[in-house]
């Protein structure tokens, strides 16, 4: 891999123009940065992953670009070459989302990689994010955390995400639909157990709602307060005496060999099972391995 270096300030009159990453707002308008109202006004064209969405922000801030493109995850295999090509010709074009930070749970990530490998200053425009307005306000600690954007639909795919984040001890973020919120919290509950949780809707908005508790006090929550609107979810990591306790609950009486086969008979490899059974013990998979020699 070759280092490159990005110096954003620098004077595009001559040759390709820019990419830039505009936020916008989650929900109330007066979120809206000055920057980012002043780099839409200057920028040649806006791809949009909603245009008739961004219309209605753009004529309440009085901006008409010269061109209003549509990029979502449907057409990004064919417009994302077409406006990297616009930009290479000199153009300067702002990406948004219909809302947040683009490049955030949408197809403006596959835009970002595309002009980086074309040399194309990408320059953000920093602007609301939904997840970590969420986070700050959630009480749920926020010195780590994971973003995990949107579960899968089947619940082998759930389960597979969720089990990676079972280890975390920092909150854990997702994004979900109404239609989808209960059914995913009883994945959590199923899954993770029953940790504190906070569902957070309408963020910035007029009904704006944070709903805390554990995942079974909110499932019953929403069995009589119907789901309404886009929800962040955010759940309480594991803590490290909980961890603790979890890994020497069931294993105690096992032998080294014992333990390395239980994995075994789950389907993981010798060595996966190795290192699973060194995490259960806090040893190193060199120990387990010297010592079944």
């Amino acid at each position: 891999m070759t280092l490159k270096v990005q110096k954003s300030y620098v004077d595009s009159s001559e040759g390709s123009g820019n990419l830039y990453l505009v936020g916008t707002p989650i929900g109330n308008l007066d979120d809206m940065t000055f920057r980012a109202i002043n780099t839409l006004k200057q920028c040649d064209i806006i791809a949009a992953e909603d245009t008739r969405q961004t219309r209605k922000l753009l004529t309440h801030f009085d901006i008409t670009p010269s061109m209003l493109f549509s990029y979502h995850e449907h057409n990004k295999a064919a417009s994302g070459p077409e406006l990297i090509r616009y930009i290479i010709e000199g153009k300067n074009l702002a990406l948004v989302s219909d809302a947040g930070l683009p490049a955030i749970s949408d197809p403006g990530s596959d835009l970002v990689q595309l002009a980086i490998e074309a040399g194309i200053r990408v320059i953000p425009i920093p602007g609301p994010n939904a997840a970590l307005s969420a986070l700050i306000v959630s009480g749920l600690p926020t010195e780590r955390f994971t973003f995990g954007g949107f579960l899968p639909r089947e619940k082998k795919d759930i389960r597979k995400v969720l089990e990676a984040f079972d280890e975390s001890n920092g909150t854990l973020l997702f994004y979900e639909s109404p239609h989808r919120i209960r059914k995913t919290l009883s994945h959590l509950e199923e899954i993770l157990g029953d940790r504190p949780v906070v569902l957070a809707r309408e963020l910035t908005k007029r009904h704006e709602e944070f709903a805390r508790g554990s995942i079974r006090e909110c499932i019953e929550w929403l069995e009589e307060h119907p789901p309404l609107g886009e929800y962040c979810l955010l759940v309480d990591g594991i803590k490290e005496h909980e961890r603790k306790a979890e890994r020497e609950a069931w294993w105690q009486q096992l032998s080294l060999e014992e333990h390395v086969a239980h994995y075994e008979s789950e389907g993981l490899g010798r060595k996966d099972a190795m290192k699973k059974t060194a995490t259960d013990r806090g040893l190193t998979k060199r120990d387990v391995y010297n010592a079944l020699l």
